[in-house]
């Protein structure tokens, strides 16, 4: 079964609009993960606007499911991964500006850079999975970078799902395939929801886990936060 790693970055934004700590970010990672979330995931960007980086340590000290920390291998933030070593860290090329994620990466042209990073990590004991279009060179590339796993960044699939479902999935399932047979384990995420995320599961082979946030913690606004869990998960089947 895919698992389902709960992406907190919503949360923390909304606590960081008032500046104290409500909600709590830690009680609901702990009540996620109650809730049957397999994963917790986490984006400290450099400018703090959504999970900070001293929100790290006390989440690693106390969930009892994986930690995957993703964001821009600066040397910040290559530092704090190593300092609390993750079950998982996804490398993420998205700039300081950016508003969120909207591209992977070019594992050819970075491949250098991204072989040190991976080669650091891995020295540590932390999986490396790095954020990537569903493109069979940038998959092959991040094979010989060294990475454990690729996360498709599935934006364009969730765009274009309304229209043409099948359409839409195609090269996702291509590159699952050959990334399967590279020996890489599959993530993916990215505007996944509950009207695309079952199909997604469903054409996908070989997904070992999704990380979704924004829309997952929206629904919890409707629906509460155990309901929405249930919810995610039972697509994930």
């Amino acid at each position: 079964m895919t698992r389902l790693s709960v992406n907190l970055n919503k949360v923390a934004l909304i606590r960081n609009a008032r500046g104290g700590n409500l909600p709590n970010l830690l009680q609901v990672a702990l009540d996620c993960e109650k809730f049957g979330a397999e994963g917790i995931t986490v984006h400290p960007r450099p400018d703090q606007r959504h999970v900070r980086y001293d929100d790290i340590g006390p989440l690693k000290q106390n969930i009892q499911t994986e930690l995957n920390i993703e964001g821009n291998p600066t040397t910040d933030f290559i530092d704090l991964v190593l300092e609390h070593r993750p079950a998982q860290c996804t490398l993420v090329p998205d700039a300081p500006e950016a508003l969120t994620s909207d591209a992977g990466w070019n594992t050819i042209t970075n491949k250098d850079f991204l072989m040190s990073v991976c080669s650091l990590l891995k020295a540590a004991g932390v999986r490396v999975s790095l954020f990537v279009d569903p493109v069979a060179e940038m998959i092959q590339g991040a094979k010989e970078c060294g990475a454990d796993c690729v996360e498709f960044y599935t934006g364009p699939f969730s765009k274009n799902f309304s229209t043409d479902p099948e359409e839409a999935v195609k090269n996702h399932v291509q590159a699952a395939l050959l990334a399967h047979s590279l020996g890489l384990k599959i993530n993916a995420g990215h505007d996944l929801n509950l009207d695309n995320l079952s199909f997604y599961a469903q054409k996908v082979p070989h997904l070992d886990e999704v990380s979704i946030g924004h829309a997952l913690i929206s629904d919890a606004l409707y629906l509460g936060l155990e309901e929405t869990i249930k919810r995610y998960k039972a697509a994930l089947i």
